[in-house]
């Protein structure tokens, strides 16, 4: 049984809305991880990470809205959303698990 795959066409015109689309995609995930590490490492304060979940807001859009642009199926438009809602724990977890070992190995730490 031979498997059908059907391509939508994308028209010329629509390239250019489609290439600044997927650009701020990286640009606001960028913004968005920049954002968040800076203010969990207290370079920024905390209330910076507002603007952070506003670019995590903004990148998911973008997402959502270039899946659109390239006729994405309905079940790959699902995954990219189910992985934006993944990224925004991402870097939590990671600060989490650093801040979790740093505690671990200070209380194995003996003094000299």
């Amino acid at each position: 049984m031979e498997q059908v795959i059907i391509w939508h066409n994308i028209a010329p015109s629509e390239f250019l809305g489609i290439f600044v689309v997927s650009t701020l995609v990286l640009v606001f995930g960028v913004g968005y991880a920049g954002t968040i590490t800076l203010s969990k490492m207290n370079f920024f304060s905390k209330s910076w990470q507002i603007l952070g979940y506003l670019f995590w807001a903004l990148q998911t859009y973008c997402l959502y809205d270039m899946s659109i642009l390239i006729h994405s199926s309905h079940f790959t438009t699902k995954v990219l959303m189910v992985t934006m809602v993944i990224y925004l724990f991402v870097p939590h977890l990671y600060f989490y698990l650093i801040d979790e070992s740093a505690k671990r190995y200070e209380e194995n730490v003996q003094p000299h």
